[in-house]
């Protein structure tokens, strides 16, 4: 029995060695990496793992795609190439979809696109939404390409397999940020052809993309579209559309959309109005901008941070300094912190007005909050101390 022992691992060390040989010579495939099976993964465990792989024991899908997990990107394809030989080997979603994120971290989309077609000649290889939503996403963000990203949109029923309104808004998404504005709306008509359902968060991308290449009007136009898809616009809807006026100097239109957003009983959050406390700011409407914040508390909403922030800048660019150190002192009240930059821009604008009491109580208030004024902070406060003290330059110092 012992010799039995003996001569059937000698076989199967016999074998891993043939395998081995064979996985070697598998490496001038394609897209074959030239990293050799030691430095296929990145612990002894990960390695341990993989010698699994090269012995006739049976392994479950969920097994192998574990395994995937550990591996270096580089290496995935060579030893895909053999597993795929074992008889043991049955193609599934999770082992794609380790393949394509590893392939995805070594930038290598030409063998993503392989893969894809492999997937094709799979009969019994059921594929999701939740896998191309994945593999679009290492086109896009991984990758850049754009093309790719359409293209893969579109073959999804090609796997029997169709695109989600999650999908599909990732999509729609993916090029307002990488400003494909031609492809926006080519791609958003696709989307009955997909059996693609719009909501509204599909119409708000849409609206966020014209309103970054500046078309208003058409917004507006997708905004009366809502209804027709039986969606509701929401806060964000409307927010966008703000943004855009304001940017464009429309701040009364924009609060004009306030009237709108009650209508469609579409309460505003503290985000809305920080859009049109900014553009307020902008045209240098400071009183106007301090009154809304008592308007928002009566439509129910708190002011938070960004909204007293804004009015603080506007202040402090209309050299308010009185006004803006009162400011600061009921934010500090309501236990909010007003920036480093509010701070800097306050004490030296006290420093010009002489007002050097008030400078002490504002550089007292930001060490509380933890800043440390810097020197160029403390240069201005001393010369409006000792306005007649020459300069010393450290090298004199040290010398005395």
């Amino acid at each position: 029995m012992k010799a039995f022992r003996c001569a059937s691992t000698s076989q199967n060390l016999l074998q891993s060695t043939i395998l081995r040989q064979l996985f070697n010579q598998r490496l001038i495939h394609k897209h074959a990496s030239s990293t050799p099976l030691s430095s296929s993964c990145s612990s002894d465990q990960s390695c341990s793992s993989i010698q699994k792989l090269f012995h006739k024991d049976w392994l479950s899908p969920n097994e192998v795609a574990k395994i995937f997990t550990t591996l270096e990107p580089n290496s995935v394809l060579p030893i895909f190439d053999h597993i795929s030989k074992r008889k043991d080997y049955k193609p599934n979603e999770s082992l794609f979809t380790v393949i394509v994120a590893k392939l995805g971290e070594a930038k290598n989309f030409a063998a993503i696109d392989d893969i894809l077609k492999m997937i094709k000649t799979q009969k019994n290889c059921h594929i999701s939404d939740e896998f191309f939503y994945n593999v679009i996403k290492v086109y896009g963000n991984l990758g850049g390409l754009n093309k790719r990203v359409i293209e893969t949109l579109y073959d999804m029923p090609e796997y029997n397999c169709w695109p989600s309104t999650k999908t599909f808004n990732f999509v729609l998404n993916y090029l307002v940020c990488s400003k494909q504005f031609d492809m926006i709306y080519e791609v958003f008509l696709g989307a009955t052809k997909l059996g693609v359902e719009i909501d509204a968060c599909t119409l708000n991308i849409l609206i966020k993309g014209l309103c970054k290449c500046g078309r208003l009007e058409d917004a507006y136009q997708v905004l009366d579209e809502f209804p027709k898809q039986k969606c509701k616009p929401n806060k964000m809807t409307f927010s966008t559309i703000m943004h855009c006026m304001c940017e464009k100097g429309m701040v009364d239109e924009a609060f004009g959309l306030i009237k709108r957003m009650e209508k469609e009983r579409v309460s505003p959050d503290a985000v809305t109005f920080n859009i049109l406390v900014s553009g307020l700011q902008k045209q240098g409407r400071i009183e106007e901008s301090m009154e809304l914040l008592d308007r928002m508390r009566l439509m129910g909403c708190e002011p938070n941070k960004g909204t007293y922030q804004e009015i603080l800048y506007g202040l402090l660019k209309s050299k308010r300094y009185v006004d803006a150190k009162k400011f600061v002192h009921m934010m500090r009240y309501k236990a909010l912190i007003p920036s480093f930059l509010s701070y800097k821009l306050l004490v030296l604008g006290l420093c010009e007005e002489n007002m050097l009491r008030d400078v002490d109580w504002v550089l007292k208030s930001m060490v509380s909050v933890g800043f440390v004024p810097r020197m160029g902070m403390w240069r201005s406060v001393v010369k409006k101390n000792f306005p007649n003290a020459p300069e010393v330059s450290l090298n004199e110092i040290l010398e005395d």
